[in-house]
């Protein structure tokens, strides 16, 4: 009877043969039917996608792409399936063709993400489709789904719902488990590659091999779970993630960018097809929204982002949980186009109390968005006890940066303007009531 470690993959990691290298010097196992699906224009194009986006913009060296981080991830797959094949309850539900059909989802988990995806989704646009469909799209695209069919012999539809989270069977959960929730295959790999490719120390902070080393199943058997010899690794994976929001994906600047391409997006929202724009890689959406601008306020936000030279909006003010509530739960997790109404009032408010020109495309609301990140909380068997206990239960850092703290402490409300106008604004008294005046509408 066949098992997990008869998966050809899985021993060609472990033996060696042909291999692809990814920084920082991972030497990723190939075999033929991996190389066809990586060698797919639906893999190919994320070649052309950068994993950070407007990252770059700040630290210049994140400009690596989401075809490499799915090298990665695809390399901590097998690594998971290389501690979790000893752990006979996951060798008694997970069979070989289970195994494969996550390692397949591992490879493609990123082919429906497009180009300044996520900060443009969370407009949360009516006009644009969800990135699903478009995963599915390629997922069943001839080629792509010829490889799935042929050489692994699973069909293109179970990979799908395993990418998008549809489980409903024990095995499905678990795998999924393995994909996205609290320490998966995604989070290990980016906040590495993420880290290092940004040029900080924090996502490296936090001891891999002992982490995967650790793993194990939930209590009910349908999800993952660490025993305790990995609590430390995976703490320090939870301060890790809350650093790296905290530095580098809600660094001001990187907010700045953010907020410039969102209120540029918004501007376009009825001037482009976001179906087509979903389908191109970076540069070329970025000529088709700068092509779509014209001579509208957009132009200007776009040209500061992607034109010979950058000219990022510069902070104004910021508002957090704990020094300004009243601001921050006016404007935290709103709709968009709330936020878009009190930026266009405020601007109204100063233009009138400052007498100058604060045009409506000139200062910007940055808020956190509407989805909440995922709690970083798992269980954790304790062998000699015979018990398992919620990490948070047994960790004060992972209870501290519980999901409502880990929001409401990293992300916080800021006001952006137009680089011409910091020094007037700057001078001014009492933004912060403005800024509640505006708000309240």
């Amino acid at each position: 009877m066949s098992t997990i470690y008869d998966i050809p993959e899985l021993a060609r990691w472990q033996s060696g043969g042909s291999r692809v290298r990814i920084p920082p010097g991972l030497d990723v196992p190939l075999t033929p039917r991996v190389r066809r699906l990586i060698d797919a224009p639906a893999f190919r194009r994320l070649a052309q996608i950068s994993q950070l986006g407007l990252v770059s913009l700040v630290y210049p060296a994140a400009n690596h792409t989401r075809h490499e981080h799915s090298l990665g991830v695809y390399q901590v797959a097998l690594e998971f399936l290389g501690r979790l094949a000893a752990d006979e309850r996951f060798a008694a539900t997970i069979e070989l063709p289970d195994a494969e059909r996550f390692l397949v989802a591992a490879l493609l988990h990123d082919v429906g993400h497009w180009p300044f995806g996520h900060p443009i989704e969370d407009l949360r646009l009516t006009q644009v489709p969800d990135h699903e469909l478009l995963a599915e799209r390629f997922l069943f695209e001839n080629e792509v789904a010829k490889a799935i069919r042929a050489d692994w012999n699973l069909e293109p539809e179970k990979v799908a719902d395993l990418i998008a989270g549809r489980c409903d069977d024990v095995k499905s959960r678990l795998l999924g488990s393995l994909l996205s929730g609290p320490f998966d295959v995604d989070k290990v790999d980016y906040l590495m590659r993420d880290s290092l490719h940004a040029g900080v120390p924090y996502g490296r902070k936090f001891d891999r091999g002992r982490l995967i080393g650790s793993l194990c199943l939930n209590k009910a058997g349908d999800g993952l779970a660490i025993t305790d010899k990995g609590k430390t690794a995976a703490e320090m994976m939870v301060f890790a993630r809350y650093v790296m929001f905290s530095e580098v994906y809600w660094h001001h600047a990187v907010r700045s960018a953010t907020a410039m391409l969102q209120r540029a997006v918004y501007f376009l929202r009825d001037e482009v097809d976001f179906g087509e724009l979903q389908l191109l890689t970076e540069q070329p959406l970025v000529e088709r929204l700068q092509a779509a601008a014209a001579e509208d306020p957009a132009s200007e936000l776009l040209h500061g982002l992607f034109g010979p030279r950058r000219r990022l909006y510069k902070r104004l003010a910021q508002y957090s949980y704990f020094e300004e509530p009243e601001i921050y739960e006016q404007l935290a997790r709103q709709p968009y186009a709330k936020l878009v109404a009190c930026a266009e009032r405020l601007a109204k408010i100063l233009s009138r109390d400052l007498k100058i020109a604060v045009g409506e495309h000139e200062l910007l609301v940055d808020a956190p968005p509407v989805e909440l990140e995922v709690e970083f909380d798992v269980e954790v068997y304790f062998p000699k006890q015979g018990v398992y206990r919620r990490l948070g239960e047994v960790s004060p850092v992972v209870r501290t940066l519980a999901r409502e703290q880990f929001d409401d402490y990293v992300k916080r409300v800021r006001l952006f303007v137009h680089p011409r106008l910091v020094e007037q604004l700057a001078r001014l008294p009492s933004l912060a009531a403005r800024v509640v005046e505006a708000a309240g509408g």
